[in-house]
């Protein structure tokens, strides 16, 4: 007896398909992420009793909503470790730019303070220079009493080998320039006296002292005392004789207020 099935009358699915079905749907979730919905009419209108299967697709969920949750997770610490990186860097860049900026200051005020060092140097150089290559009277606010080559029988070439300068005993008498003592001593008819070459290579000499205050071989500088004024050898009179030599030794004698007056000091 042949069994024949009524038109339009459906077969459940057998378990199998099912499964396979269920299998296919979590794989499709799990790869792309993204939940849907089966509601199959096949399945849900049967002729057996309504009941509950496990189709996998809460299990799809969680694991799809943790992997996107780890994902934003890791993504975060990406773009904060990023921003660091940036702020630190940029950090670094701008104490670069302080330092060298530092640098650059203090190398131009060092530049300045050498430059400034060397100008004060120079200038003292030059305002030593100048001091050396001074003149001055031997004698401040004085006068010539005697003038050079007067004519006398108190000198035994007849005639005045110097000058003599106004000044009373005790008086400061001060090298006219620069330059180095060759006499101080007694010297016969000019008493004590002292003989200083000069760094031009002339000589000046300081006569009838009451005290010297250098020995030979003493550099001595313009204005510098060299002794003190009297009236000792053959004299009158408390004075300073004044000579200028182009030698050491008598007899070399020159002009004395021509020579100062070349030397830029007015008598």
């Amino acid at each position: 007896m042949a069994f024949t099935r009524a038109t339009g009358k459906h077969r459940r699915p057998s378990r199998a398909v099912r499964t396979g079905a269920n299998i296919a749907g979590i794989a499709t979730l799990t790869a792309t992420g993204v939940v849907a919905g089966f509601a199959a009419p096949a399945l849900a209108a049967t002729d057996d009793a309504p009941r509950t299967e496990d189709t996998g697709l809460t299990q799809a969920i969680v694991i799809g909503e943790d992997t996107a949750n780890r994902v934003g997770e890791q993504a975060e610490v990406q773009r904060s470790s990023a921003d660091e990186a940036s702020a630190r860097l940029h950090a670094e860049a701008e104490a670069r730019q302080q330092a060298a900026a530092t640098k650059k200051v203090a190398d131009e005020a060092a530049r300045k303070a050498e430059a400034e060092r060397k100008e004060r140097e120079r200038v003292a150089r030059e305002e030593e220079r100048k001091k050396l290559n001074a003149y001055v009277s031997p004698i401040d606010g004085s006068y010539v009493s005697t003038s050079y080559k007067a004519s006398s029988g108190l000198w035994s070439s007849g005639s005045h080998t110097g000058v003599d300068f106004h000044a009373e005993s005790g008086t400061s008498v001060h090298a006219v320039g620069a330059g180095t003592v060759v006499e101080a001593g007694w010297g016969g008819a000019y008493g004590n006296n002292v003989v200083i070459k000069h760094n031009d290579g002339t000589y000046t000499q300081y006569g009838h002292l009451s005290s010297i205050g250098v020995s030979a071989g003493q550099t001595v500088t313009p204005g510098q005392e060299i002794g003190i004024s009297g009236a000792t050898g053959n004299v009158t009179g408390p004075h300073l004789h004044f000579e200028a030599r182009t030698g050491p030794s008598y007899g070399s004698d020159i002009d004395p207020v021509e020579y100062l007056r070349s030397h830029g000091v007015g008598i």
